[in-house]
């Protein structure tokens, strides 16, 4: 999956997320933090202080991706990213799981 944006626009990059469960029951995962990492290597893997805040949305007319992440990206968001093409990761602290999914590229003009 990727996406471009240009560098100048100030607008949300979101990711779908799947249905969760949890002991094989379908889970709504919003309570829990969510944060995304914008890598400009795609050897680089995300640290502490590269997850930038985000937020859920719930998407319950879509089946299988009942809900979704977003980050504010762009002048005056949470980051602002420069010219290039980005490896996106998306982190939900839950309990005791923490899982880090790839999410795509994204692609800055």
């Amino acid at each position: 999956m990727g996406l471009g944006i240009n560098h100048l626009s100030l607008e949300y990059y979101g990711i779908p997320v799947k249905t969760v469960t949890l002991a094989g029951v379908p889970y709504n995962p919003t309570a829990y933090t969510v944060q995304m990492a914008f890598m400009p290597q795609a050897t680089q893997s995300p640290q502490s202080s590269d997850w930038q805040a985000a937020q859920w949305a719930a998407i319950t007319s879509n089946i299988l991706f009942p809900y979704a992440a977003y980050c504010l990206i762009g002048p005056g968001g949470t980051i602002t990213l420069g010219t290039g093409t980005y490896v996106v990761y998306l982190k939900i602290t839950g309990e005791p799981e923490i899982p880090v999914r790839y999410a795509g590229y994204l692609e800055v003009s």
